[in-house]
């Protein structure tokens, strides 16, 4: 399992200083929420060996033949290193701040994929779809070949895109047992039944270097707590047994960080990207330098 850093800043210029110190420190991947692709092209042609993913893009209101062409440049931009993360938001996003239909969201994903997926590659595409339709070559350039993508997923038919339609997940909120018990075996069976590639299991939770576990853990409960209302990621909450968000967070010393970190490798963990929290005073500094040593150890 491979170790990044979930990042982002508040200025341009400051977030790509925060991408190039991450890659001199050793992180294998550098993600970024939301419609992060056009800052991440900047990333890459500024950047040379990490790799970079949006993690993730809501597809509603980003056609995804645009989504494709954006996604074609970061890569080249990058040298190949870049990696399309998508998803599907929320209802109460979709619905309350965009004013979009958030009905069939699963049907709604399958077709921007049909759309997507073959874009991303190089190919044309001719799809009439009942959301999306798109007649045509590939936009933007080409030299760095096809383009990986990763879906939000955590509903079964999400999960079994994923591993059918897509290159993997990229997961916020999912825990050891859940991805262990609950999300590898059904976005592997459908990569399988599909004769995909195995499919890549990226994950992202809160973590804290600290000594004061049960303070931490409090901290993340209140930052966190929007995720334990979300019904997607209440219900990936509950498939791993976590009450509310803190309890899926990694708290504690260097050795407890260690042993979480084995679990989420041997649930089936490809890269796990860190969203490192403030817990106490100096806490984000002394996490991100456990974090980064120990990408130096795994990556290296």
């Amino acid at each position: 399992m491979r170790i990044g850093l979930n990042g982002g800043g508040p200025s341009l210029g400051r977030t790509i200083a925060d991408a190039q110190r991450a890659e001199s420190e050793g992180f294998a991947a550098y993600s970024m929420a939301g419609d992060s692709t056009s800052t991440l092209a900047l990333i890459g042609a500024q950047t040379e060996s990490i790799e970079l993913l949006t993690a993730v893009v809501p597809i509603f209101g980003i056609h995804p033949a645009v989504i494709a062409g954006q996604a074609r440049v970061a890569h080249e931009a990058s040298g190949g290193r870049f990696t399309l993360g998508i998803g599907l938001s929320h209802a109460v996003m979709v619905e309350g701040r965009m004013g979009y239909s958030f009905e069939r969201p699963a049907a709604r994903m399958r077709e921007y994929l049909r759309v997507l997926m073959p874009l991303l590659q190089g190919e044309a595409v001719e799809v009439s779809g009942e959301f999306y339709s798109y007649s045509g070559e590939a936009r933007g350039t080409s030299e760095a070949g096809a383009v990986p993508c990763g879906i939000a997923a955590l509903a079964p038919v999400m999960l079994r895109l994923a591993g059918e339609l897509a290159g993997g997940t990229v997961l916020w909120m999912a825990n050891a047992p859940a991805i262990e018990g609950y999300i590898k075996p059904r976005v592997e069976r459908a990569a399988a039944n599909a004769g995909a590639d195995a499919p890549q299991i990226i994950a992202s939770l809160p973590i804290a270097l600290t000594d004061d576990v049960a303070a931490a853990r409090e901290e993340a409960d209140r930052q966190f707590a929007m995720y334990g209302t979300l019904p997607s990621y209440r219900a990936i909450l509950d498939h791993g047994g976590a009450a509310n968000p803190g309890d899926a967070a990694l708290l504690g010393n260097e050795a407890e960080l260690d042993a979480e970190l084995d679990r989420l490798e041997a649930a089936g963990v490809t890269l796990f990207n860190g969203a490192i929290f403030r817990a106490e005073q100096g806490g984000p500094a002394r996490t991100r330098e456990y974090l980064a040593e120990r990408a130096r150890r795994r990556n290296g």
